[in-house]
């Protein structure tokens, strides 16, 4: 299946900010601690800053001491893409929206219950739907 939300390289660029681009289209990782929801707590749908595509929900949020928003599961399985990531030296598994192809992050085996997985997300990923919206 492929990505439902195709842009160009100008398009992205054009609707995200520059930080958001480094993330969502380069890869890139914010900083541990620095990001805006790191440490949020509400109640809310999290969604692809990219797309608007909703991914997480603060039900399956937790604190995971990453620095990071952390969540053990997705809103659904189809909702998140997953592929190898062998930079750094490290193999990980790389997440991605699975509507836009922006990444968001990594899951790693290390999670809680009841899925045992941390799915490790750069707030700059994420746009914050509160409950209604």
């Amino acid at each position: 299946m492929g990505l439902r939300i195709q842009k160009t390289d100008e398009q992205w660029r054009a609707e995200l900010s520059s930080e958001q681009y480094r993330v969502l289209r380069q890869k890139s990782t914010e900083r541990a601690f620095t990001g805006a929801y790191w440490d949020s707590h509400d109640a809310a749908t999290y969604a692809c800053a990219g797309c608007g595509e909703p991914l997480f929900s603060s039900e399956t949020k937790y604190d995971s001491g990453s620095g990071w928003p952390s969540f053990f599961a997705p809103l659904a399985k189809d909702k998140v893409g997953e592929d190898v990531d062998g930079s750094h030296g490290m193999v990980r598994t790389e997440i991605h929206c699975a509507a836009c192809g922006g990444h968001l992050g990594h899951v790693f085996t290390d999670g809680p219950r009841p899925t045992g997985l941390r799915y490790c997300v750069n707030s700059l990923s994420l746009k914050k739907l509160h409950p209604g919206k």
